[in-house]
């Protein structure tokens, strides 16, 4: 009992496991009563190995919904290096197992902290357009996104967020409450050997096919207009 509890972190103290599930149980509640948070397809999620998640990055409310919506498993969140300048939140991010990184300029520790964490069989959630989306569209995926997933030598699970923007856009101070809600859903993990026949730039336009089409998807059941 106690080492399935453990697996999901491996190689954290017992600790930090706790905490983490107790963070990701309040916030899950938190999300589902204030934003309508409902997710699909989870189970698709390994529950061991290396894997890296990638999403659509629409708000600040992504990671806690897409990463915190993950019960069989914990999950590594690679986050912007300025949300670490608070010393409180910036305990309370890392202890959450948040790798920084510096947007403007290649992070190559940072990437070597992804690495690790893989090769120890974390799952990793990175959303490949590297920023909130603007206008709620889907954007262009970095290519730095590609040399990781090379590096990695892992499966990548597409993964699919939708409401989130309207409930927190980019430009609004504070999020709104009790809309029409935020879904989430989970696409496949595709193998490495698969993902990697064409090459990484192939690789990663292939991810982004997926996370659009699991995103129109998401749009089309509530009969909205993809963008």
């Amino acid at each position: 009992m106690l080492s399935a509890f453990m697996a999901r972190q491996p190689g954290a103290p017992l600790w930090r496991v706790a905490f983490y599930e107790l963070c990701r149980k309040s916030a899950r509640g938190l999300l589902w009563a204030l934003v309508g948070l409902r997710v699909r397809d989870v189970e698709r999620v390994p529950k061991t190995g290396g894997l890296l998640i990638a999403a659509n990055h629409e708000s600040y409310l992504d990671p806690p919904c897409v990463g915190g919506a993950i019960t069989q498993r914990h999950v590594a969140y690679i986050a912007r290096a300025g949300l670490f300048k608070w010393k409180p939140f910036a305990w309370l991010i890392s202890t959450l197992n948040s790798v920084p990184i510096r947007e403007e300029q290649g992070d190559s520790a940072a990437i070597r902290e992804t690495l690790r964490r893989l090769e120890l069989g974390h799952a990793v959630l990175i959303f490949p357009e590297g920023s909130r989306s603007e206008d709620g569209s889907l954007g262009e995926f970095k290519r730095g996104v590609a040399l990781l997933m090379k590096k990695a030598r892992c499966p990548v699970l597409p993964a699919a967020i939708d409401g989130a923007y309207e409930a927190w856009p980019r430009r609004q101070k504070w999020p709104r409450l009790f809309g029409p809600g935020v879904r989430v859903l989970y696409g496949d993990p595709i193998p490495y050997d698969e993902l990697m026949k064409d090459g990484a730039d192939a690789g990663l336009a292939r991810i982004r096919e997926e996370v659009a089409r699991l995103r129109a998807q998401l749009k089309a059941e509530r009969g909205r207009s993809p963008s």
